[in-house]
């Protein structure tokens, strides 16, 4: 499905005191220059419209969290529930947003400045000529590796199986990374699912019956 351009999205991303402007100037600075605290940085990947960002970011005020989304007509719909008072005024604090593509995370956090990592309903890439721009790839993990901390994760969900069988094999390849937990059926994974916050597309996915299949991974040991 095509994407529908929003003329007035450049000029609102622009304006958003929300949205970080020049984010390569604060590789390393994140937590000084922007969040003003010493807190935990979360990011999510292709942030969609925003729902589990926002949820995450109202419930853990201690944690800050910053959404990434290269398309500014999605990442708009997200801003503009910012100027809803009742979520405006939970989030001001530990909320960002970058209009970027995620091939650029390198060069906008430094080593070990990132705490977590989320990958929601990533675009699946189905053509085997694209598999390295699946956001599960060994390509981009060796980019998590570079901005992730010692001890941090990375989640990843999805309801697309064959993009999940896929993520689990870069996973069991890699010397680097390792598998801390998996299911093919988080709705009925008591464990997994405790505490999980469901995103657009899950809630419209998982309505339809489609199991949502989530793993975690951290780093193997050395």
């Amino acid at each position: 499905m095509r994407l529908r351009n929003i003329p007035r999205a450049e000029h609102v991303l622009n304006s958003s005191p929300f949205v970080i402007k020049d984010p390569c100037e604060y590789r390393g600075k994140w937590n000084t220059c922007i969040f003003q605290n010493k807190h935990p940085i979360h990011i999510e990947i292709g942030m969609g419209k925003g729902q589990f960002l926002l949820t995450n970011a109202a419930q853990n005020p201690q944690t800050n969290y910053i959404g990434i989304e290269r398309y500014s007509s999605v990442l708009l719909r997200a801003v503009e529930k910012l100027d809803e008072p009742a979520v405006n005024a939970k989030v001001t604090e530990n909320l960002r947003f970058l209009c970027i593509d995620a091939g650029e995370i390198s060069q906008i956090f430094a080593a070990g400045e990132i705490s977590r990592i989320y990958l929601n309903f990533s675009d699946p890439w189905p053509k085997a000529r694209h598999a390295r721009r699946r956001l599960t790839s060994k390509e981009y993990f060796a980019r998590y590796d570079t901005i992730l901390a010692p001890e941090g994760r990375i989640e990843f969900k999805t309801d697309n199986r064959q993009l999940f069988d896929f993520s689990v094999e870069q996973l069991e390849n890699s010397d680097m990374w390792e598998i801390a937990a998996c299911t093919y059926d988080l709705h009925h994974n008591s464990s997994m699912n405790s505490g999980n916050i469901m995103t657009e597309y899950e809630e419209k996915f998982s309505s339809l019956g489609n199991p949502i299949c989530k793993l975690i991974a951290v780093r193997s040991p050395k």
